[in-house]
């Protein structure tokens, strides 16, 4: 009964990602935005990510300064800001801006975060970052961006920083785009799946990260253990290699 009802939920994240991909596809300037303002965002959780949060509750968070690209609605920069850790939040909706800034009024964390309407790829922050967390931001962009998302990565990130990605199992490289045909589970059984840290390390290895640990995602939403049948999420901690420090 779990596995089913769980199937049900991951047909409907299905049939809101073919929602998404329409928007995105047919609003090239603004389909993030129309999507928030539509309420068709399939990835948004609703609460913080549960693997953040045990990691928060572990210690295996670095302290300092933290960004957040693609916060959305944040509840993840909400989640992790203290006062030993300053959280910035990006995204390039105003409409996600809005709902983070209006969820995040009455935080006892309030004054340990701060949310921006911005591109993350042209962005110019005045300090550098101890801590970047990616989610669900280098899976939405196109292929081809992905090697200025890791410089950015690189530009963002103090010398001895620390990535984060929580990373999609997929096929042909983007989720967004990678699900086509009939009946779920068969297309789910029919598709070659991605390792998903080999698409990171592409683009990762090139500006001098390396992972140090690599694991899969046990906390994992039921709807997404479902819907990567072939794979699961994978928790990935990347640093700057000694060479790449010199």
């Amino acid at each position: 009964m779990r596995r089913a009802a769980s199937a049900m939920k991951s047909n409907g994240c299905k049939a809101s990602v073919d929602k998404l991909r329409q928007i995105v596809n047919s609003h090239s300037a603004d389909g993030w935005e129309k999507s928030w303002r539509e309420g068709v965002t399939p990835w948004d959780l609703g609460q913080p990510t549960p693997i953040l949060l045990h990691l928060l509750q572990t210690g295996s968070l670095p302290k300092g300064r933290a960004l957040v690209p693609g916060c959305g609605s944040g509840h993840d920069v909400i989640a992790i800001a203290s006062s030993d850790r300053y959280v910035v939040g990006l995204d390039i909706s105003e409409s996600a801006i809005e709902i983070a800034t209006k969820l995040s009024s009455s935080s006892p964390s309030s004054n340990h975060h701060t949310f921006l309407k911005t591109d993350f790829f042209t962005w110019q922050p005045t300090e550098l970052f101890d801590l970047v967390f990616d989610y669900t931001f280098f899976c939405a962009i196109e292929p081809d961006m992905r090697s200025a998302w890791a410089s950015r990565i690189q530009n963002l990130l103090k010398p001895n920083g620390e990535l984060i990605t929580l990373m999609f199992p997929v096929q042909l490289a983007n989720p967004l785009y990678c699900i086509t045909g009939t009946s779920m589970l068969q297309r789910l059984s029919a598709i070659t799946w991605v390792d998903p840290h080999i698409n990171y390390e592409e683009v990762l290895h090139s500006v001098g990260f390396r992972a140090t640990s690599i694991m899969e995602n046990e906390l994992a939403i039921g709807p997404r253990q479902i819907l990567f049948l072939q794979g699961r999420e994978k928790l990935g901690s990347w640093k700057r290699t000694t060479q790449s420090l010199l």
